[in-house]
């Protein structure tokens, strides 16, 4: 934070671990100076201009922010947040559209992961630890309805978050039509697939989806997957924790190329 102004503060709510820039002017300064922001939470009804200037300019560097009403704001900031919070990354994040072409000129064959609107941060941080594990690239999230990468995440992670290379995109569909120009195949895990999970060439540069346990991966995505595969369930239980399913998929890719 700049001298003489708000300090950088750890926020009041344990459970949202992470640091923390409170303050219409310096939430401001931070986005005009490249701070790495996770996300700007902005009061509901909040006016005057220099608030519209803020939600102008984080429209316009592509940063993600949501309206929340004042008591969460009170939650995280000690002092006078004038009704904005904005939510520190730990991790630099990537552009997928420049890493994608990057990775399939490397010797090996990508293997890239999309997690499709996956909100829980354990569930999120132990898919990217079981990632670095395996040998994954990349990984792909969407900018609005995705886990907040902070340090609860990080620390679920194992640290796995400050080693693999993290892309948050705001058009998924155009990452998918890249990856797919690039000469990778997509794969769905679904549970409505109608391939085995063993029956996919993982040894081919490949972008493995892998969906909300409520709601699964998003039809647009689905409909631009190559194949659709799903791992089978013997028992009475009909699905798997996402970061099971997603480690199974990570570890017969893994299988396969070695």
């Amino acid at each position: 934070m700049i001298q003489k102004k708000q300090p950088i503060q750890t926020p009041a709510d344990s459970s949202q671990s992470t640091t923390a820039i409170y303050g219409l002017r310096p939430v401001m300064e931070a986005v005009d100076g490249g701070v790495r922001i996770d996300r700007v939470l902005i009061q509901n009804g909040l006016t005057g201009a220099l608030a519209t200037q803020l939600k102008a300019t984080i429209r316009d560097k592509g940063i993600p922010f949501q309206f929340v009403p004042e008591e969460k704001l009170n939650r995280l900031a000690k002092g006078n947040h004038q009704g904005v919070v904005a939510l520190i990354s730990p991790i630099r994040f990537h552009d997928a559209i420049e890493l994608i072409p990057r990775l399939m000129e490397a010797e090996k064959p990508p293997l890239v992961l999309l997690l499709d609107h996956i909100t829980d941060v354990r569930n999120f941080g132990a898919i990217v630890r079981t990632a670095e594990c395996a040998g994954v690239d990349a990984v792909i999230v969407p900018d609005h309805g995705s886990a907040q990468i902070g340090s609860d995440a990080v620390k679920t992670s194992s640290g796995a978050l400050l080693r693999v290379p993290v892309c948050r995109e705001n058009n998924l569909k155009t990452v998918l039509n890249l990856v797919r120009q690039c000469g990778m195949q997509v794969v769905a895990a679904t549970e409505k697939g109608a391939a085995d999970y063993l029956e996919v060439d993982f040894t081919r540069p490949t972008m493995l989806i892998m969906g909300a346990e409520e709601t699964g991966i998003s039809p647009e995505l689905l409909k631009l997957s190559d194949i659709r595969a799903k791992l089978p369930i013997m028992g009475q239980v009909q699905s798997l924790n996402v970061s099971v399913a997603a480690a199974v998929f990570m570890y017969e890719a893994l299988r396969q190329r070695r």
